[in-house]
């Protein structure tokens, strides 16, 4: 499940064509109209996911006592408090106030918004941005603000879900009939390839991709919430025939060119 491929092939240049799967609920055009609607999602409920993901992401993360790291739309903070147990200078960022206000004593965190970064140029050897990237109104611009905020040779690591995801988006699409819908205000996927283009027209240089599927149970909780699951454990299962290209998401790690 987590194996990574050596360095990902260049992208092969399609015709001049934006190839992107956008979904946008409530029309929400701004920022403020995109926080406003994470503020209500964080106070009527919660996205964090299951405590064995965070853990996964840390161990492929290999941060190093010496490292200065960012986790942007940080949530309520679960990977800056995993970083922060190891000893690593710690910083966290999110646009909504409700889920900041929520992780208290998780490491430096602060509001603010991800495509205007409120840090000096080349301040941070280690960035994560997991599962966000696909909802932000401009995500070029974000993209650009990490490369800005990123030491030369500093290394991103980014999670983005993929437009033709096999046990997800195509399985829904087979079983239903319809487009995969989340109640995120803005949803958008790509293509692998399509996503590699976009970071390293942005700046950044694709290293590795990991595929992901689903993480394996590392807490005794999650695995008794996988057995109480059956679909979880047929699907952790079916995680290593799943070719990269289909996975549900994808793990980019990628650096920034000295």
């Amino acid at each position: 499940m987590l194996s990574l491929s050596q360095r990902p092939q260049q992208p092969e240049r399609p015709v001049k064509a934006e190839i992107l799967l956008e979904i946008r609920l409530d029309q929400i055009r701004t920022d403020a109209a995109s926080r406003d609607a994470y503020d209500v999602i964080y106070d009527e409920g919660d996205i964090s996911l299951r405590s064995s993901f965070y853990l996964w992401l840390v161990k492929l993360f290999a941060l190093q006592p010496d490292d200065v790291y960012l986790d942007i739309s940080c949530g309520r903070g679960h990977l800056p408090a995993l970083a922060q147990k190891q000893g690593v200078q710690t910083h966290g960022l999110d646009l909504s106030f409700a889920a900041v206000r929520s992780a208290t004593g998780r490491g430096h965190l602060i509001v603010g918004n991800s495509q205007a970064l409120p840090y000096a140029d080349d301040s941070f050897t280690a960035i994560s941005n997991i599962g966000s990237i696909e909802h932000y109104v401009d995500m070029r611009a974000a993209i650009r603000e990490m490369v800005r905020v990123l030491k030369p040779g500093g290394r991103a690591f980014l999670l983005v879900p993929n437009t033709f995801s096999l046990l997800h988006n195509v399985w829904i699409a087979f079983r239903r009939g319809r487009t995969n819908i989340d109640n995120q205000p803005i949803q958008r996927y790509l293509a692998r390839q399509e996503w590699q283009q976009l970071f390293e027209e942005q700046g950044l240089v694709a290293d590795k991709v990991a595929k992901y599927e689903i993480e394996r149970p590392r807490t005794r909780a999650d695995f008794f919430s996988y057995l109480r699951h059956p679909k979880r454990m047929v699907r952790l299962m079916l995680t290593p025939f799943v070719p990269l290209n289909l996975a549900f998401c994808f793990v980019f790690v990628c650096h920034k060119p000295r």
